[in-house]
């Protein structure tokens, strides 16, 4: 059957009372065909979250209305070895506290702060006139980083060729992980490694894990900037004073409206990238801005004009197609948005150094060897 993970918003929410909750549903858990596998309790925020296998959202539902009334806000599908990745459980902690009457109380917070590590292609170098990719710098970078995330009691959620995901219950650990991972970068390299920090929920408004969390870590690096290092608003708030009160030069962080405004801009990118006739006219639209309001925003906060940054964006998807897929050349231009496939080739091989088919051809020979 699916496990399902469902949010059930409770203001003023304690642990005692969750636990007999959940003690109810384990009372009817067979009449719906289903299996309470553990919960999470966020007394300070007034949310519950419980972990079900069930045949359906449905028997969830009825599940706790029946049981005791609360009925879930939200419910997702989740894959319990993402559960066990980004919380660490899947059933009940070992050391719940039992009352006298053998009530057992978990009170164990899902609040997580988060890690997105991108690399870009820093491994792109010229050696002997001809471009090639250098498969140790990757590794060695990637195997660095996941060693700093365990060292500072992190857990790897996901780890491909060129990103990772990393899970923390303390923000403190989080951003002490990321400066080690930063300090263990040759200066030439620095530049090219991003990791974004953000804390979050496991069931918001995506209907994937974490999914609202770590896509805006995804977009915030996919942006161009000038740090390695960047964290949320709401994780700088986590933070002890004495480490956000001065912030080291490889760290940044943005307002909280900063942080909307990207979000906001980055999911029109990703919706509308492909559209050739999509302009800054119809984006300035979208985010109910002006032009002049736009081209601030972005130069202040991106580095580049409004046009720029949608050019960036479709190379960067281009860039992604080329090394993913062996899709021609003409398609993936298109596909990006761009109105010719010359034009393309000339604007990537501007921004990258090299062709694109060459690009692809390296990518596919080399880095994913």
């Amino acid at each position: 059957m699916p496990i399902f993970m469902d949010l059930h918003e409770v203001p003023g929410v304690n642990a005692k009372d969750v636990a007999q909750a959940h003690n109810m549903d384990v009372l009817m858990e067979h009449e719906h065909s289903c299996k309470c596998l553990t919960y999470w309790v966020d007394e300070m925020r007034g949310y519950v979250f419980c972990l079900i296998d069930a045949p359906s959202k449905e028997s969830v539902i009825n599940l706790h209305s029946k049981a005791h009334g609360l009925v879930p806000h939200k419910i997702i599908e989740v894959e319990h070895t993402l559960v066990q990745a980004f919380l660490g459980r899947i059933t009940d902690p070992e050391n719940a506290l039992l009352t006298e009457n053998g009530l057992k109380i978990v009170d164990d917070t899902s609040f997580r702060i988060i890690m997105h590590i991108q690399i870009e292609e820093l491994s792109l170098r010229e050696r002997n006139q001809k471009i090639e990719f250098d498969n140790k710098a990757y590794q060695s970078i990637m195997t660095d980083a996941k060693a700093q995330v365990v060292r500072h009691n992190g857990r790897i959620v996901s780890g491909e060729a060129n990103e990772m995901l990393a899970s923390f219950v303390l923000g403190e650990q989080a951003f002490q992980a990321s400066m080690a991972i930063v300090a263990g970068l040759d200066d030439t390299k620095s530049a090219d490694v991003r990791i974004s920090l953000h804390a979050g929920l496991p069931v918001t408004q995506s209907d994937k894990l974490f999914g609202d969390t770590v896509q805006l870590l995804k977009r915030l690096n996919r942006m161009n900037r000038d740090t390695p290092v960047l964290i949320t608003a709401g994780l700088k708030e986590l933070l002890p004073e004495p480490l956000w009160a001065s912030l080291p030069s490889t760290v940044r962080s943005f307002a909280p409206g900063d942080e909307t405004f990207i979000n906001d801009l980055f999911g029109i990118l990703e919706s509308h990238h492909q559209d050739e006739h999509f302009d800054i006219e119809k984006c300035c639209r979208m985010l109910a801005l002006s032009q002049s309001q736009l081209y601030r925003k972005t130069t202040q906060l991106l580095q580049f004009s409004p046009n720029n940054v949608l050019k960036n964006y479709r190379l960067s998807r281009a860039k992604d197609y080329l090394r993913t897929t062996n899709k021609p050349v003409s398609q993936i231009s298109f596909e990006t948005g761009f109105t010719s496939a010359s034009y393309f080739t000339k604007c990537f091989k501007a921004a990258f150094g090299l062709l694109p088919l060459h690009y692809q051809e390296l990518s596919h020979n080399g880095l994913n060897e």
